[in-house]
């Protein structure tokens, strides 16, 4: 299985020709969704999901399908037909991948915004992508996670706890588009130092294997 980082909040998965895309928002790169044949959504906010993008790749692909949590199906519009809702603790497959649900809500931004549904996504047992939350999956055994560096809703220590507690192998940026080059680089030292596994920031469009 290859994976492919792109810009901000998106993943890509690879295997056998089929492909999986977790989080096309507002700040991915088109061609994240070339060739798709699934896609999965944590949730609504834009960074995460952009559904003119969506559009556009199944007007190419009529065959993708997306899976979200309910609550996020009636934002997609038109493109309700190809959705499935799927809720925390439901194992499904999406483009050949077993997927695993996993967590609930978005983290919290401040008491006076509401909270969001939000689903983490755990991949072939894998690879595990918790959106905008530090939900950790109890009982997985994570190779690869993809761990939020940036944001209103967090703080640093919140991101060292969240790689401890989920204790995978290796550990790559997520949630990344927010910060210039100084604070990726303090992060990476810090995540480094402090997160008990291998990490690093990948740029936009590269390939690692999983």
């Amino acid at each position: 299985m290859r994976i492919t980082k792109f810009a901000h909040a998106c993943v890509r998965l690879e295997r056998d020709g089929a492909v999986l895309v977790i989080d096309p928002g507002s700040f991915t790169e088109a061609a994240a969704l070339d060739g798709a044949d699934a896609v999965l959504i944590t949730h609504e906010h834009a960074d995460h999901l952009d559904v003119d993008k969506l559009a556009d790749a199944l007007g190419r692909r009529p065959a993708i399908t997306v899976h979200t949590h309910p609550d996020v199906v009636p934002k997609l519009g038109a493109l309700e037909g190809v959705v499935t809702a799927v809720t925390s603790g439901e194992e499904f497959s999406a483009a050949g991948f077993a997927v695993r649900a996993y967590g609930g809500w978005h983290a919290e931004i401040h008491p006076d915004v509401p909270r969001v549904p939000n689903l983490g996504f755990l991949v072939e047992q894998s690879v595990y992508h918790p959106g905008d939350s530090f939900d950790v999956p109890a009982g997985a055994h994570v190779e690869t996670l993809f761990v939020p560096v940036s944001g209103p809703w967090l703080k640093l220590s919140e991101t060292v706890e969240f790689v401890r507690a989920v204790g995978p192998r290796r550990a790559y940026a997520l949630h990344d588009g927010l910060w210039n080059a100084a604070g990726h680089q303090l992060t990476t030292s810090l995540l480094n130092r402090l997160g008990r596994c291998e990490y690093a920031r990948l740029e936009p469009g590269t390939d690692v294997p999983a």
